[in-house]
């Protein structure tokens, strides 16, 4: 009897044992960005028990059976096991550490690739599922963005005024985690907006109702605000190419997918309420602009549940060592899926040995989905704006009750983290000189000092040349803008100066009314009016021999107003004298050789442009507004030009129209082109430094705003068109070449060609000797039937930053001191 109720007892024991259950929850992250990795894959060893994470990179599961660990895997990390304990509810988390190298499996199939079918009935649903083919719709919207320095080694933590920040580090330390990497936050901020999308006409709109921006060095205004909401992190990879970093990336779903991509069917389940396919991809040649990952695909609809894609540091890119999207999707009413959760992350590796890297966070999530209910056009005039109150009320509790997800224990320890941190003076210090570097300007309260880049410069007319100038910033005022700058030449003993004042009249549709008077130096052919966003190059001109310099005085009068959505009205009343210091001279009457002549001239002039620019993005930066350009549309602009005799001592009355049209082409595989074509025509005889002296250059620098085998003013005309094409192949040549492709190179290609003519009579204007009897300089024309032609090629992308051009001119080879061949370097930053 004893023997049986032991057993009995020990079964009894047995049972209650299986009877009770194991359960596991927890969270997976990336031990290196402390970023949760969703669709990870757990499993209780020695079990076909599992689960996998949801987007926020949680799990839970349980267990009756009697296990003792649990293993942690995901493609591209190495897997991990952990011991639990059994019968009782525990949390494990997990650190997932980054493969360093992982090869491909190699799988031959005895038929088609089964992926094969799946990815073919993708793309043919594509337009079903595509959200941009819903008539309109709208969202509430929620961005948080992070911004880090990783990489710290022992080493970087050596350097000066890092040992400043030691205690701050120390903090790091402690917020890393188990197997986490140490990180320094410098900035966070949190968004919600109304994101709103019409397909007829193709409009976007996106207002920023609230931000909370902590930042080294960043100041909450809204300039960052406007870049901080989800139109700069939005993402859909139904196009066949996403523009990421200004480089364009293959999307896995692209129609040409087959071309780029191999694809793998590694699993099916269920994902939510839906049942998809798992398939597995990675470029065919690892240097492409494409992408390693994992998508989850609906059986039923073909559409795209999840992603989860990789750039590595095998991609022909600069500075990147991996960019990580992953997508969550929803179905909305009308059948097309919307992206309901975004996360994106950027890790800018080391430029040097001696420097750290940088981690940028992004994360997005959508709620209150509405479709088809387009909004009328005007409401969309303007793609991004602030509300007024985006500061107001900006408090913890009300971020609490509004932001989608709570932060988590080290992202609320971020925002403490950063207050320290940019109050450390070295710190100050260091963000303080970035700011000069990337401006140009240094802030002094009210006003900015510089611009630095023109404080020097030697010339042949001017000996050393000094300069310093400011201008008013927005906490002086946000309507009124007030500058002026002085310069001095220790050789011509000359005063140089500046000053202008600018009302903003209008914000909502940008209006603005602007006074400027200048005294300096320029040399024909190398006006600075011509040179308007070349900056380094118009400061260059300022150094060495001077080509037929002149001084002159300027008064311009100008007002401009966006009179609807891209275009732009712009009205300019321009005084100018011409006061030349090299041999130069006129005939006051055009044709008769007997009248008088002169050596200077002034001019009154009015002009009325017209720019048209279709879906041109604009932000606004305090004082400025800035342009982000047109994504497929060109850019137009259209002048007159109407010079009137007779006005504040003008001596001519002329005619002048052009054109220009600006544009750039992204050719996906083949890489990106830009075109610049202009055309203009001056209908009466004038003194050649009123034509058009086309722009050339001798220095031994390449530059887009030149012909760059071209001789300084050696060529004028009155007619001229001409087409600058520019083009870069990226890595589509190079990549494919074994030894190449390692060096990251990239070719490039550019060609420049120009029709002109000068009438008879505007040479007629120029006598062969001045009044002293002196030779007068004249200047060259072109045939009309005869272009000027120069083309080259070079590779950019050396080094990460030296670019050399090979260029070779083809007509006018017989023009005295000029180049038929010419290697021209350059220095950028590129990704």
């Amino acid at each position: 009897m004893q023997k049986r109720i032991l057993t009995f007892l020990l079964l009894l024991v047995s049972i209650c044992g299986f009877a009770q259950r194991t359960v596991v929850s927890g969270k997976v992250i990336d031990a290196n960005s402390g970023d949760p990795i969703p669709f990870a894959n757990l499993i209780f060893v020695g079990s076909s028990t599992g689960t996998t994470t949801d987007f926020e990179g949680n799990y839970k599961m349980d267990i009756g059976l009697p296990v003792d660990s649990v293993l942690c895997s995901y493609i591209g990390y190495s897997s991990k096991t952990k011991a639990i304990k059994r019968g009782v509810s525990q949390t494990l988390n997990f650190q997932l550490i980054e493969e360093v190298t992982s090869l491909q499996e190699v799988v031959f199939y005895a038929g088609e690739n089964p992926a094969f079918p799946i990815m073919r009935n993708v793309v043919d649903n594509k337009s079903a599922n595509d959200k941009t083919s819903l008539d309109a719709y709208q969202y509430d919207n929620y961005t948080k963005i992070e911004v880090d320095v990783d990489n710290i080694t022992d080493r970087f933590k050596k350097k000066k005024f890092v040992k400043k920040i030691t205690q701050v580090l120390d903090s790091v330390e402690r917020i890393a985690g188990e197997d986490g990497k140490p990180i320094l936050p410098v900035f966070i901020s949190e968004t919600l907006s109304e994101y709103y999308f019409r397909k007829n006409p193709k409009l976007k709109h996106e207002k920023i109702l609230k931000s909370k921006i902590t930042g080294v060095g960043v100041e909450d205004g809204s300039l960052v605000s406007q870049f901080i909401g989800s139109s700069f992190q939005e993402y859909n990879f139904y196009n066949n190419w996403l523009n990421i970093v200004s480089k364009d990336f293959v999307s896995p779903i692209a129609d040409g997918w087959k071309l780029y991509y191999e694809y793998d069917l590694t699993d099916s389940a269920m994902v939510g309420e839906d049942f998809c396919y798992r398939l597995d991809f990675f470029p065919k040649r690892d240097q492409d602009l494409a992408f390693n990952g994992t998508m989850w695909i609906t059986k039923q609809e073909y559409a795209l549940k999840q992603i989860d894609v990789t750039v590595s540091a095998a991609a022909n890119l600069n500075y990147i060592e991996k960019i990580k999207i992953q997508q969550e999707l929803a179905r909305t009413s009308a059948g097309p899926w919307v992206p309901v959760k975004n996360r994106i992350l950027l890790d800018i590796g080391e430029i040097t040995e001696n420097m750290a890297g940088v981690l940028a966070k992004f994360y997005t999530s959508t709620k209150n989905i509405k479709v088809n209910e387009p909004q009328d056009a005007k409401f969309y005039a303007h793609p991004i704006v602030v509300a007024e109150d985006f500061k107001l009320n900006n408090n913890d509790e009300f971020w609490t009750q509004n932001r989608h997800e709570p932060l988590s224990a080290s992202e609320m320890s971020v925002y403490r983290m950063i207050d320290t941190l940019r109050n450390i003076p070295v710190v100050k210090t260091y963000t303080e000189i970035l700011k000069i570097a990337i401006n140009g300007y240094k802030k002094v309260g009210k006003i900015d000092v510089g611009p630095y880049l023109a404080l020097y410069a030697n010339n042949s007319v001017e000996g050393n040349r000094f300069q310093l100038g400011f201008k008013t910033n927005v906490d002086f005022s946000d309507k009124w803008i007030f500058g002026a700058r002085a310069a001095y030449g220790q050789r011509d003993q000359e005063w140089k100066y500046s000053g202008f004042a600018e009302r903003i009249l209008s914000r909502k549709r940008w209006t603005t009314a602007r006074v400027q008077y200048t005294r300096d130096i320029d040399q024909v052919g190398l006006a600075a009016d011509d040179l308007i966003g070349n900056s380094v190059f118009l400061a260059a001109t300022k150094f060495g021999r001077q080509i037929r310099p002149y001084y002159f005085n300027q008064l311009k009068l100008s007002t401009q107003r966006e009179i609807f959505k891209g275009y732009t009205q712009k009205i300019l009343f321009n005084y100018r004298s011409f006061d030349p210091i090299y041999n130069f001279a006129y005939y006051t009457e055009p044709g008769r050789t007997d009248s008088p002549i002169r050596t200077r001239f002034e001019t009154a002039e009015v002009t009325l442009e017209s720019r048209f620019a279709k879906d041109e993005l604009f932000i606004q930066n305090d004082n400025e507004r800035v342009s982000l350009g047109t994504q497929k549309w060109p850019i137009f602009t259209l002048r007159y030009t109407r010079g009137i005799a007779d006005i504040v001592g003008s001596d001519f009355e002329y005619n002048k129209i052009g054109i220009n049209i600006r544009k750039d082409l992204r050719m996906g595989l083949l890489g990106t082109s830009n075109f610049n074509i202009s055309a203009e025509h001056i209908f009466e005889n004038l003194p050649y430094p009123l034509l058009k002296a086309h722009i050339g250059n001798e220095s031994t620098f390449f530059t887009t705003a030149a012909f760059n085998l071209m001789n300084f003013s050696e060529f004028a005309s009155d007619s001229y068109a001409f087409l600058r094409y520019n083009h870069y192949f990226e890595g589509f040549i190079l990549n494919r070449i074994p030894l190449m492709k390692k060096l990251k190179w990239r070719l490039v290609a550019t060609g420049n060609i120009l029709y002109g003519k000068l009438d008879k009579g505007n040479l007629a204007l120029i006598p062969e000797f001045d009044l002293e009897g002196n030779p007068v300089q004249s200047i060259g024309s072109l045939e009309e039937d005869k272009p000027y032609i120069e083309v080259g090629y070079g590779v950019e992308n050396i080094f990460k930053v030296l670019r050399v051009d090979f260029l070779h001119r083809l007509t006018y080879l017989d023009n005295p001191d000029v180049s038929k061949f010419g290697i021209k370097f350059s220095f950028q930053f590129i990704l």
